[in-house]
């Protein structure tokens, strides 16, 4: 859960973007599909792909695949793009068959004997030292949590996401690709309140993404993820607000410098989201208009 003070910056940034992007929603398209190799690379390696960002840009923009890549991978890489780009294109409400549609997309050409259904009869998986629900009830537990998120409420609406998500990677529906499909489905969600999409970096997978499941497991306590979720969309709407409004973008250590500030602080009010930077290809950067 977050406080009133983040809802309120978040509730401002929303209302600016909603007015700057008005009538400008084939940029906002170019933005998120622009987006689309990094994201793909960062939920990629966070299920310890071997690809790195230049990697996969090289497969996704130029279709070049160096011979020493791991074919398998390649066409993780452009499956989960395949994904991005077609919930780009439509708003879809959340279903189960969205989510097996999604999974089929993502297996196929892979693993076609598991893409597109639910884990059943004696497909038990193990993530760690996490046990995925019992097979003979994957099904029914999706239903009730697809139909509890789409039942009308007062809950905060990254509250909501935020509970979904560690629901879904807790219940581990799939034998394979729920980290992605997880991931997938909180920008579906974003996407159809007409917000952007966010990535989930990384970097940091072990101290601020990874640990939380565990959490969650032992407490049923999502709101951690509600914080992060927080963050990374401000950082997604600053991002698209400074790119349709600023004279020009530039890093935010040549920023620091004009401004006085060293490096490690801007980079962790960059990261608290007290300025209003945001990565591009996994480097910080913010609009040149900002004082310091």
């Amino acid at each position: 859960m977050v406080n009133q003070t983040t809802k309120l910056r978040l509730l401002k940034l929303q209302k600016l973007y909603s007015r700057v992007s008005r009538g400008k929603g084939e940029i906002l398209r170019e933005i998120s599909l622009a987006e689309i190799p990094e994201s793909v690379y960062n939920s990629n390696a966070i299920e310890n792909s071997t690809l790195s960002l230049e990697d996969t840009e090289k497969i996704l923009l130029h279709n070049l695949v160096p011979k020493e890549l791991n074919i398998r991978e390649v066409y993780e890489a452009k499956n989960l793009a395949k994904i991005m780009e077609m919930l780009l294109r439509k708003k879809q409400k959340l279903s189960t068959d969205l989510i097996l549609n999604l999974h089929k997309m993502l297996l196929h050409g892979i693993d076609d004997a598991i893409a597109g259904r639910f884990r059943r009869g004696k497909e038990w998986v193990r993530v760690g030292n996490h046990i995925g629900a019992n097979p003979n009830f994957v099904y029914s537990l999706m239903s009730k949590l697809v139909n509890g998120y789409n039942k009308e409420s007062d809950i905060y609406f990254l509250d909501k996401i935020a509970h979904f998500h560690a629901e879904f990677e807790t219940i581990h529906p799939f034998c394979d690709g729920n980290g992605r499909i997880g991931r997938v489905l909180l920008n579906q969600q974003l996407m159809a309140l007409n917000l952007p999409p966010i990535i989930i970096p990384n970097k940091s997978k072990k101290t601020d993404y990874y640990r939380l499941f565990n959490k969650y497991h032992l407490t049923f306590k999502y709101e951690d993820f509600t914080k992060i979720f927080a963050l990374l969309l401000q950082e997604s709407l600053h991002k698209r607000i400074a790119i349709l409004t600023s004279e020009r973008i530039i890093p935010l250590s040549i920023w620091a410098k004009n401004n006085g500030i060293k490096g490690n602080s801007a980079v962790n009010k960059a990261k608290r989201q007290t300025i209003p930077a945001f990565r591009m290809r996994e480097k910080w950067m913010i609009s040149s208009d900002i004082s310091g």
